[in-house]
């Protein structure tokens, strides 16, 4: 301890001589860190202490508000003063948020790296400070494959990325990802992140569809410093089509969608590409006012029909929609395609970096012509993976088509790539923000599997969720043992055997006890087996019914026992009143096949069934679980609490987490 005093005394020093900022102190929040900094200290505590900041970190560069505080010094001197049990997990990037923000600190703060070295720790790795605030273009990726990719021209406090989600669904994993990058970027150089809802379709669009966006970005851990709609710049929009029309860089078209297709495949001009300003600012008063002449024509910038890139092939800017806007009503009758009104909106509000999937990639060279054409300020785009997953659709018609049809819950269903879906799955933040990162900087359309995502999650969750015990209700097979108590008694013991913070759990030990049947048929009589968190018993006897099955075990106490010695550690829960009724609920997917192509029918790829309920019980304890909570039973797996406790005649639900495992494929 006295070392560790010491050792944060010369950093707080050395950071202050080296014309550090004045540190953040004395807030409520600082003053918690300070009292749970000891935590860090080699003992019990460590390892669990490492798990808790590691989720706190998630999403946060720092431990308290949005600069360095004496909270991250002390908690990095701890870390320190843990000497080689500290390195072995930074190496093994067992806790990888930890890990960042340790090496973000000393990268942004060099002076404080320069202490370390004399305290006998080696000095940690770092990234190179940048020089002058300036990042440079040059994208790395680390051997662990986390992200660490700078982005062009980027200076530190002046980087403003967005995401533009449409009001038109839920999200899914694929907006998560874009939400999770954006974010990461504009923390990454101290910027700002805008949420901007991208409302052009009032056809798609609803207000409840923005109400579920804010909540899931809520829940992701994504907040915008700012919220805007597309909408608020529709004023603005028009004013710059018009100028379009009159400086001759765009024109009105009336040729049909079908017709026109086909003329833009075959590099085709339209008829009405070289007709004049005046009659095409004529056909777009006709479009603004919503007439029956109106409705029959679209604005197209006029860019280059023969280029080999099929996006500056005169893209339509305005098409008129009659459909109420869910912001505005009916006072519009044209509204602005993405193509016209992203680039605009980027600009206008100051964004420098606009993040999208590469699958955008061939229509960047039409946004910076948009840009040019409009003569607004540049932005950068930058382009990242799209996360297209095996078994799984991403289409809003798709995954519409399973709600409408009933065959699933809703759009939170667990089955379903929604933010809604998957976390109530059980899948954590952070380990979907650890995939995201782990990716690197790679640009590939993959097809991921779904196993590495879930072993992230089960390294996320494992060191900290609470142990219970469940017996499945059918064939379930009493143990009586002979020199069991005669009066029921109870132990206080932790709910997670190395992590305190899980906290506690009462267990009941009676003269009878339940197994599953899967585990009574595994034993056999004289043989020693060992039931957890008690100890070792002899079965002595074996009865079957007359058709062979098990009805009861008899059994003697071996408390004495060494469990090294015996092959089965058996779960086993009281026989008493208070055990508690369990639905246990496992999915698979909702197709069969790895991938469809373009064109391929879904409803031909359907599994069915996809939804697998067992009846349990469980130890009591399980009254207290939470909506959301993540627990282990014991040899069973991972469960998310889907419906908690409410009476006993109504069955806890618990959903299986997947852990990473590979499976069989669907259907089989």
């Amino acid at each position: 301890m006295a070392e560790v005093k010491q050792l944060l005394s010369t950093i707080i020093d050395t950071f202050k001589s080296n014309g550090g900022h004045e540190l953040v102190a004395g807030s409520s929040e600082v003053d918690e860190w300070l009292g749970y900094a000891s935590s860090f200290g080699v003992g019990a505590e460590f390892e669990g202490a490492c798990a808790y900041a590691n989720s706190y970190l998630t999403l946060r560069t720092f431990l308290v508000g949005n600069d360095l505080s004496i909270a991250d010094i002390t908690v990095v001197a701890y870390l320190v003063g843990a000497g080689p049990r500290w390195e072995s997990f930074r190496k093994s990037m067992k806790y990888p948020n930890i890990v960042r923000w340790y090496n973000c600190i000393l990268a942004q703060y060099p002076a404080l790296a320069d202490v370390l070295p004399r305290h006998g720790t080696g000095k940690p790795v770092a990234p190179e400070a940048t020089k002058a605030g300036v990042v440079s273009a040059e994208a790395k990726e680390k051997s662990d494959g986390a992200l660490e990719v700078d982005l062009p021209g980027a200076e530190m406090g002046k980087v403003c990325t967005r995401f533009p989600p449409e009001p038109s669904g839920y999200l899914h994993i694929g907006h998560a990802k874009a939400a999770l990058l954006n974010q990461y970027f504009a923390q990454k150089y101290k910027g700002r992140l805008i949420i901007r809802f991208d409302d052009t379709n009032p056809s798609k669009e609803k207000e409840e569809f923005v109400e579920s966006i804010l909540q899931d970005l809520d829940t992701l851990g994504v907040k915008g410093d700012v919220i805007t709609y597309t909408s608020d710049y529709f004023p603005q929009l028009m004013e710059m089509c018009e100028k379009l029309i009159k400086e001759g860089k765009a024109y009105v078209d009336d040729t049909e969608r079908e017709q026109m297709q086909i003329e833009r495949k075959a590099l085709i001009e339209s008829k009405c590409r070289n007709q004049t300003v005046e009659e095409n600012l004529k056909l777009w008063k006709e479009m603004v006012a919503g007439t029956a002449r109106g409705v029959q024509c679209c604005v197209r910038g006029k860019l280059d029909m023969s280029n080999v890139n099929a996006s500056l092939r005169d893209p339509v800017y305005y098409r008129c929609n009659p459909t109420p806007h869910h912001r505005v009503g009916s006072k519009y009758k044209v509204y602005p395609t993405y193509d016209f009104a992203c680039p605009f909106v980027d600009s206008i509000e100051g964004v420098t970096h606009a993040l999208r999937s590469s699958e955008y990639h061939d229509r960047n060279d039409q946004y910076y012509r948009v840009l040019e054409d409009m003569q607004l300020r540049r932005v950068h785009v930058w382009d990242f993976s799209r996360l297209n997953f095996v078994y799984t659709l991403l289409s809003k018609r798709k995954l519409q088509w399973f709600v409408d049809n009933g065959k699933v819950e809703g759009w939170h269903d667990p089955r379903f790539p929604t933010v809604r879906g998957i976390t109530r799955r059980g899948l954590t933040i952070e380990a979907l923000k650890q995939f995201i990162l782990s990716q690197g900087a790679s640009k590939n359309l993959n097809l991921m599997e779904w196993d590495k995502l879930w072993t992230i999650n089960k390294k996320i969750i494992d060191p900290i969720c609470p142990r219970h015990t469940a017996v499945i209700s059918e064939g379930k097979v009493l143990l009586d043992l002979s020199n069991g108590p005669e009066t029921p008694f109870t132990q206080v013991i932790l709910r997670h055997k190395k992590f305190e913070g899980a906290g506690k759990k009462a267990t009941v030990f009676t003269k009878r006890v339940w197994l599953d049947h899967a585990d009574a048929a595994a034993v056999s009589e004289g043989e020693e087996v060992t039931l957890m968190d008690w100890g070792n018993a002899f079965i002595r006897k074996v009865e079957r019914d007359q058709y062979g099955l098990i009805t009861l075990l008899h059994g003697e106490l071996h408390l004495e026992g060494s469990v090294k010695t015996t092959k089965l550690k058996l779960t086993w829960l009281p026989e008493t009143s208070e055990l508690v009724p369990l639905t246990l609920v496992n999915f698979e997917h909702l197709i069969v096949k790895k991938k469809l192509d373009e064109g391929d029918d879904f409803l031909s790829a359907l599994n069915d069934p996809t939804r697998f309920e067992t009846s349990a019980v469980g130890d009591s304890n399980m009254r207290n679980l939470q909506r959301g909570e993540i627990i282990q039973l014991e040899r069973k797996g991972y469960y998310i609490c889907d419906v908690p406790f409410l009476r006993s005649s109504k069955p806890i639900v618990l959903i299986s987490i997947p852990d990473g495992r590979k499976e069989k494929p669907p259907g089989q």
